[in-house]
């Protein structure tokens, strides 16, 4: 059992988080990570759906590791896989990664409000099981994004075209690696027209990327084949056998 002879500070954990503060920006997102499509930023009007958000945190103090997996539920502690606390909660259904330097990774999270939420109740846990936590440095650190265009893409053209931005080896991994340099982000663009953005550090930079692909994709767009006429088949033979078995009997 992990005790303190320090009081333990409740009040740093609940203020309310300053948005100003913090630099972020804010988008219009819910907590199913859905969002609104701004038909203007985004004329294609396909939504790109947040799927996972992760930030860190700092606890600002040093952590006993294996006193906080025997005493929480939700926590694992393997020392030979990871030096790492790994925690879940449900609501929302979250990771957390807790290092011993109190420095904390929060994985899972479809909107940045939920990862907000998510990394303070994480920090409310270790602070209930007696260490003197203090909730600083909250920052979000990737964005991914994915969404689909309903299309297929020559990825082929596409790495030719592009290939200062490009890596593609489909005998490695099927899709074509984008590099975008503004906004930094890097695209998964798959043949069937699905694609994943990652590396964003902002909503509003994710949905600009995607917005700045888009023209490309639709550029290097497959073409389908058109369609063949139906085959007509005989049954001219089939007729004449039928008419000799008549005859015959």
């Amino acid at each position: 059992m992990v005790s303190y002879s320090k009081k333990v500070d409740f009040s740093c954990l609940m203020l309310d988080f300053d948005w100003k503060k913090s630099g972020l920006k804010m988008a219009k997102v819910n907590l199913q990570g859905e969002q609104h499509v701004d038909f203007q930023k985004n004329p294609s009007g396909i939504a790109v759906t947040l799927q996972n958000i992760v930030s860190t945190a700092n606890l600002c103090c040093k952590l006993d590791l294996k006193g906080i997996a025997l005493q929480a539920r939700n926590a694992e502690y393997n020392p030979k896989r990871f030096a790492a606390v790994v925690m879940r909660i449900r609501n929302p259904k979250t990771t957390a990664l807790i290092f011993c330097s109190g420095k904390m990774v929060c994985t899972g999270a479809k909107s940045i409000e939920q990862s907000l939420l998510a990394a303070r109740k994480f920090a409310r846990i270790i602070q209930k099981l007696g260490f003197p936590v203090c909730f600083k440095d909250f920052k979000i650190q990737n964005v991914v994004g994915s969404c689909d265009v309903q299309f297929s893409i020559r990825l082929e053209g596409l790495s030719t075209s592009h290939s200062s931005f490009c890596s593609y080896e489909p005998e490695i991994f099927p899709g074509l690696i984008y590099r975008m340099k503004d906004p930094k982000a890097v695209l998964l663009i798959f043949v069937s027209g699905k694609i994943i953005l990652t590396g964003n550090k902002t909503c509003e930079d994710t949905y600009r990327a995607f917005a700045q692909i888009y023209p490309v994709l639709r550029e290097f767009r497959k073409t389908p084949l058109p369609e063949l006429p139906p085959k007509i088949t005989s049954n001219s033979g089939k007729g004449r056998s039928l008419k000799r078995k008549f005859s015959s009997s």
